[in-house]
């Protein structure tokens, strides 16, 4: 006897799985450095971008273009990143965080499309990208010129109270 109860067509218990899993790899990364998109963050945008598609995917009447839904998804995701952006003293901060969102939702498109295997190599490549490039900057000092020098500068500034602002 098969339980019927446990099924979640059009959706699969082993692409959710994979999609927490891909998001929860690219988000501990982000979590262990401080970043505003922790494990949480990134295994419900990957999530999310499954459903969408997948959901997208099942409908099968002829006047559907799945592809309209994953663009619509790319759109309403770049906002969500343009949201963790913000500029202080010249220097804008979180512009890599915002990219890590939109290849997160670009790995949920990736499982919809039962490519599971990539998704989880393509999640790895992500990771070995953020972490590769923080060693080459910390070893190269042509590297951290520019405004990755100014934001470094600016990183070390000591918080403002702004209590003692308007004083």
């Amino acid at each position: 006897m098969q339980a019927d109860w446990l099924s979640i067509t059009p959706f699969s218990w082993t692409d959710i799985g994979m999609s927490v899993l891909c998001g929860a790899i690219i988000g501990l990364e982000r979590q262990l450095r401080g970043k505003p998109v922790g494990i949480r963050t990134s295994a419900l945008v990957v999530l999310g971008t499954y459903f969408f598609v997948m959901a997208s995917l099942s409908i099968t009447n002829s006047s559907t273009d799945p592809s309209r839904i994953i663009g619509q998804v790319v759109t309403g995701v770049g906002f969500l990143g343009a949201g963790v952006m913000m500029a202080r003293d010249g220097v804008v901060i979180g512009v890599t965080s915002a990219a890590a969102i939109w290849t997160l939702a670009s790995i949920g498109v990736v499982i919809a499309i039962h490519h599971d295997s990539t998704a989880l190599k393509l999640s790895l490549v992500i990771v070995t990208v953020l972490v590769g490039v923080d060693m080459l900057e910390a070893s190269f000092k042509s590297l951290r010129r520019g405004v990755h020098q100014r934001y470094q500068s600016w990183r070390q500034k000591p918080p403002v109270d702004p209590w003692e602002e308007g004083q």
